[in-house]
Order: structure tokens, then sequence, then C-alpha cells
């Protein structure tokens, strides 16, 4: 078997490996308010969830005509990771799911490496992944865009048919399957409980949504 036909689990970050979704709302919702934009939690997970800082600072400008200087940018790093040291927490059964997991794995995630690498640290999964840590930094476009995925699967050198992306947001299901990747929508996160939520992943036709971390091995195990 060469190296392209082995099989590859890529893991998103935020809402996969650590349950960070709701902290990061949370510092979110208040930096906008004091630049004058009142945005509702329901409205920034269905405009944001998955999507790169970039895509904040866009939609920002060319819909509310508030343009973002790096000062704004210092204080929702500094806040959020603040508050990420104090208390970011793994997903329930991450850490026993990856030392189970029986093929190579990687993380390819939206969020600048710095907040990977503290997120992964924090919660004591850092040794686990490193150094197989992809950030959309590394491409020209974030995701809802393939780049990113087809990127790790490359320089893991395994083909994108081969991959197995473990996702928990529409910009994430819809880039991996864009790269011609298998879909597992993980809905365990503490940001993940509201219908409409749900609702929206299945209507991008995953091939598996499952809400327990440890159910990855069998559902890995079927697939390969």
């Amino acid at each position: 078997m060469t190296d392209a036909e082995k099989g590859l689990v890529i893991f998103d970050c935020d809402g996969v490996l650590v349950d960070s979704e709701p902290l990061s709302v949370s510092v979110l919702i208040d930096a906008m308010h004091d630049v004058g934009v009142n945005m509702s939690e329901e409205d920034i997970y269905s405009r944001f969830l998955g999507k790169s800082l970039a895509t904040l600072v866009d939609t920002l400008e060319t819909e509310f005509d508030v343009f973002i200087d790096q000062d704004f940018l210092d204080r929702i790093r500094n806040d959020l990771y603040d508050r990420f040291r104090h208390e970011l927490k793994p997903i329930g059964g991450i850490a026993e799911t990856l030392d189970r997991l029986a093929i190579p794995r990687c993380v390819a995630s939206s969020s600048q490496m710095e907040r990977i690498r503290l997120s992964l640290g924090v919660t004591g999964l850092l040794e686990r992944l490193e150094p197989n840590i992809f950030s959309a930094s590394m491409v020209k476009r974030g995701k809802p865009a393939p780049d990113l995925f087809l990127y790790a699967a490359k320089q893991m050198q395994v083909a994108p048919q081969n991959c197995i992306v473990v996702e928990d947001s529409p910009a994430g299901i819809t880039a991996a399957r864009a790269a011609g990747m298998t879909v597992f929508a993980f809905t365990g996160g503490s940001h993940a409980h509201s219908p409409s939520y749900r609702a929206e992943l299945e209507q991008l036709s995953p091939e598996v949504v499952f809400d327990a971390m440890p159910d990855l091995i069998h559902l890995v195990r079927n697939k390969t």
C-alpha cells in the first residue's frame, strides 16, 4: 500500500477537539458591541462558525461599514486567550479516542496557529497531534473553500478520497465535500444542541452525524 492509499483522519479544532465555541462567541459579542454592531449569538454562529477571522473583518467592513484596526484584533485575541487558559476544556472522550485511533491523524483549523497550539496545549492534546497541525493561514482561501483540507492531505501524503474529515461547522463540511473527502459531522460540542443547527448540518449530507467522540473509533473502522 502506498502512502496515498493509506487512511487519514483530519480533525477540525474548535468544537471538535476543544469545546471553545461558546467562549469564542461570548468574546466576539462583547467586542462587536463595543464597535456598535449588535449581533445575536445565533447570528454569530450562523455567519462565522468554522470561518477565519478574516471573514469577520470582511463582514464588518462590507455589511456594517466598520473598519477593524489591529488594536481591536489584539483585544479579541488577548481576551479569548485569557478565557482559554482559565476555562477551555477538551471535547469529552477526545484524548482516549486519539489514543485508540489506529490510522494517522492531523488538525486542519480556520484559526491562527498560535490559537490552535494554545487550545491544544491547555487541554492536554498537543502532544497527541503535533507536528501535524495546519492552519488556514497556510493557504490562500479558508473554509468553505477546500484549500486547507487539500493542503493537509498533501502534506500528510494521503489522497483526498482516503481522508475522513471530522467537522462541526457548515463551512467545514462544505470545504471537506469540495475536497472530495468523507465527512463526519460532530454534534457533541456544547454549542451544537439547537435543532436549527443540527438541521443545517444534515442538509449538507455528511456521511455520518455523531455526538459522542468515542464512537469515532468504530465509525472510522467501518469506513476504512
